[in-house]
């Protein structure tokens, strides 16, 4: 970004046509190529989602299974993580998709697991180490369950 972006002043017609060009291209092309840090979290979050996903679900099942006094209430709080998550996933794809990033499963090979995407026409491999997945996982998952135990507490991060 450079210091006239924000001015107001130079979108009049003192911009030359040729400028103006060079201007878009040299934008345009800043937006083709390589994933930039915010797109490979986005793409390790796209990875994770379905993971937790599933352990959430297995929890899920597991509580219905098992009888206890609590069971109604685990199961109400699971489904709201769930819920959640399912919303992040979906809003998360919407956006990968409006960026042309697309992502592909791939294989797991000595505990790391790779996923081949391509963005905006470069093609790259995405690898995340098992228990590196594991730990965010675990930090995300608590991160839901405080926002929804605190709601309150979610809407003031949000604000700031």
């Amino acid at each position: 970004m450079t210091k006239l972006d924000g001015n107001e002043r130079w979108k009049s017609k003192m911009l030359l046509t040729e400028h103006q060009e060079q201007y878009q291209d040299r934008h345009n092309k800043a937006l083709t190529g390589r994933a930039t840090t915010e797109e490979l979290k986005m793409i390790r979050d796209l990875i994770m989602l379905p993971h937790m996903l599933t352990m959430s679900n297995k929890s899920l099942q597991e509580a219905r299974r098992v009888p206890n006094l609590y069971k109604r209430y685990f199961e109400q709080f699971i489904q709201l993580v769930m819920d959640r998550i399912s919303k992040e996933l979906f809003t998360l794809r919407r956006e990968l998709k409006n960026r042309n990033i697309k992502v592909f499963d791939d294989e797991t090979a000595d505990g790391i697991i790779y996923h081949r995407y391509v963005c905006r026409g470069y093609e790259d491999k995405f690898g995340i180490v098992r228990e590196a997945l594991r730990s965010e996982i675990s930090v995300r998952l608590a991160k839901y369950a405080s926002s929804i135990f605190n709601p309150e507490s979610k809407e003031s991060q949000e604000q700031r």
